[in-house]
Formats: structure tokens, C-alpha cells, sequence
């Protein structure tokens, strides 16, 4: 399960919220989670600030992107990564795949955000209620065979399946055990590793709470 709040030292939410002007993009691994903890936490207290939407950004845009974190999240409509971390133009890359299933092309994206960007945070973003890994579990209980492609999604969750844990259980365990999973993989890929290895690049998993907001950190 979780092993903390995105906190870091963030600043408070009565922190006075960012300007156009203010905009400096994080640099460091840690200045991105605190930037994404912050935004969260303005999220879940109905205190965003919807930031980066302005004429000028948009203008300056075409141009250009340095966006300061990679989300790789899942695709279900309830967890949205520019709105869950009141993020704006240019500062997320998202790539999205029901239960944050890797493939090629979603390598090729995360790859792609990291060395040609720069980027230096990728977040492997799970989330409460997971319809992907539920289906998943449920095909393994069950030997159901799942409609076309959605059971090679199960196939590549499976490996995560929390066979300590019944019901409810099983299903909720095996969401944080699939984004730890996923961010292992990303963590060993050898271009992110070299990275990860000099203190450029941290890959990190994180779990959205559909009924508080909160984002937290999975083990």
C-alpha cells in the first residue's frame, strides 16, 4: 500500500497561488514531485489555479515544450493528470493505457519525454477502483477468456495479482502491486537507468484516491 503523501516540503495550500510571470520549470527530480504534491494539493481542496492557459503561453508554445514530469497513467475519465495536479500547458507529458500496460509505444513514449526532452520525473500513476486490473483479476479467478485485445491487457497485469488477498482485497492490493510492478520495469530500462544512476531522472508509482483526491506514493 501507499508509503506517504507526494509531500516533500511542498508549500502549504495557503501558499499564494503561481503567476504566468512566476513560471520556472523544475529541474530536478525533486522540485517535480513537489510541484505535482502541490498541485494536488490544490486540487483536493478546491484551490486550483488552472495555470499556463494564457494567450501568451499558448503563443510561446508554439515554439517549443519543456514540460517538467512524464505521467504514465491509466485511461479511465476520472483521473485526468493536468487537472488531478492543476497542471497547464506545456508542463505534462501524459501517456496513458488502461492499467498503465506497457508496450512498445508506450515505451518509446516514456523514452522519448526523457531523452529528447529532458524530462527529469516520470510518475507511474495508479488509481483506486481500477476497471483494467479489475477485469484482470477477475479473468484469472474466473478463466474467463476477456473480448478481443483487453485480454492482453490481463495477460500483462497478471504477473501482479496479490494472491494473499481475497475479494475486494485482491483487486485493491494489486493495483499498488502493478504500479510498482511498471515502475520497476521503467526504473531497469537501460537509457532511463544510466539516468536514474547520476541523479537526472527519478521514476516514481503513485496512486490517485478517487474519493479523497489525494495522490500518494506506492512502494
Amino acid at each position: 500500500m501507499a508509503t506517504g503523501a507526494l509531500g516533500l516540503g511542498a508549500a502549504p495550500a495557503a501558499a499564494s497561488p503561481r503567476t504566468e510571470r512566476d513560471r520556472v520549470r523544475p529541474a530536478t527530480p525533486s522540485a517535480a514531485l513537489r510541484e505535482l504534491a502541490a498541485g494536488n494539493r490544490r486540487w483536493r481542496n478546491f484551490r486550483q489555479t488552472h495555470p499556463h492557459e494564457t494567450a501568451a503561453v499558448r503563443a510561446a508554445l508554439t515554439t517549443g515544450q519543456h514540460p517538467f514530469a512524464l505521467v504514465l497513467g491509466c485511461i479511465d475519465s476520472r483521473v485526468p493528470p493536468e487537472l488531478v495536479f492543476d497542471q497547464g500547458l506545456g508542463d505534462l507529458m501524459t501517456v496513458r493505457s488502461a492499467g498503465e500496460v506497457l508496450d512498445e509505444a508506450v515505451l518509446g513514449s516514456v523514452a522519448f519525454g526523457v531523452l529528447e526532452l529532458n524530462i527529469p520525473l516520470v510518475m507511474v500513476l495508479g488509481h483506486q477502483s481500477c476497471g483494467a486490473v479489475t477485469a484482470a483479476v477477475h479473468a484469472e479467478e474466473t478463466g474467463e477468456e476477456l473480448p478481443a485485445h483487453i485480454q492482453y491487457i490481463a495477460d500483462r497485469i497478471s504477473p501482479a495479482i496479490d494472491h494473499s488477498q481475497e475479494g475486494e482485497a485482491r483487486v485493491d492490493a494489486t493495483i499498488d502491486r502493478n504500479v510498482a510492478m511498471i515502475t520497476g520495469r521503467l526504473a531497469r530500462e537501460p537509457d532511463l537507468a544510466g539516468r536514474i544512476a547520476t541523479g537526472k531522472l527519478a521514476v516514481v508509482g503513485a496512486r490517485y484516491e478517487l474519493n479523497s483526491q489525494l495522490v500518494h506514493t506506492v512502494a
